[in-house]
């Protein structure tokens, strides 16, 4: 920044259950191969997810080329803190970018993390990336400087980065754990751009990205933390 299909994981128990429960149907031949029929819904998350990224970086592109036909006018159609009127940029910020530069350094983190988010499932993925997207919109509405105007898709880089990092805590995976450590010494040393710093850059939506990625992190988690709340209420203290 500048200035359906049901929830479901690649790393979740409840997917392979749900896929084991398909197998177990009457009218399936008993020798199925469990392991394959996962091993073939793992790969088409995959696919799906890297169509998804790839078609959201295309559009990137597009708009961006549209953008400077047009000598640059798209960009303000960005948040403008404060204002009536800059009230719609929140849903048309991510995907705006101040000229060419801005785009492609911003284009391996989205086609990174964006891709990551999505293998979390992507029905979630695509809900963390809208709590992502209205957190960090409103976000930058309310605190950004007044005149300015804020675009980009780093408000989403941050948020997958926050959402990564945090989600295996809240659920106690340990694969999740290990992805978001990866993410976190890969990505990690992005987070001071959420302080406020360098001329020109939007530290506010960065902050409220970052704070988006937690808050999809902490509700999208929140079967898994039902869950083991509901088996440690299921143990009974034993007597010394």
């Amino acid at each position: 920044m500048t200035g359906g299909s049901g929830i479901g994981s690649s790393f979740d128990p409840d997917r392979i259950a749900a896929i084991r429960a398909q197998l177990g149907k009457p009218g399936l031949p008993a020798n199925t191969p469990v392991k394959s029929n996962n091993l073939a819904a793992v790969k088409q998350l995959w696919l799906r997810a890297g169509v998804l990224i790839a078609g959201f970086v295309a559009l990137l592109y597009g708009i961006e080329g549209v953008d400077t036909l047009d000598h640059g006018q798209l960009d303000n159609a960005g948040i403008h803190p404060r204002a009536a009127d800059g009230l719609s940029g929140i849903l048309f910020a991510p995907v705006l970018h101040a000229g060419w530069p801005h785009l492609i350094g911003n284009t391996l983190p989205v086609l990174v993390l964006g891709f990551l988010a999505l293998l979390a499932g992507i029905g979630r993925g695509l809900a963390a990336t809208a709590i992502i997207w209205i957190v960090a919109g409103v976000g930058t509405w309310l605190t950004g400087a007044s005149g300015s105007v804020h675009l980009g898709a780093s408000v989403l880089v941050f948020g997958w980065l926050t959402f990564l990092i945090s989600r295996g805590w809240f659920t106690r995976n340990i694969g999740q754990i290990v992805l978001g450590l990866v993410v976190l010494a890969l990505y990690g040393s992005l987070l001071w751009g959420v302080l406020p710093g360098q001329d020109g850059i939007s530290w506010q939506g960065h902050l409220f990205g970052a704070v988006g990625g937690l808050l999809a992190g902490w509700v999208l988690s929140g079967d898994a933390r039902r869950n083991r709340r509901g088996d440690q209420a299921g143990f009974i203290a034993s007597p010394r």
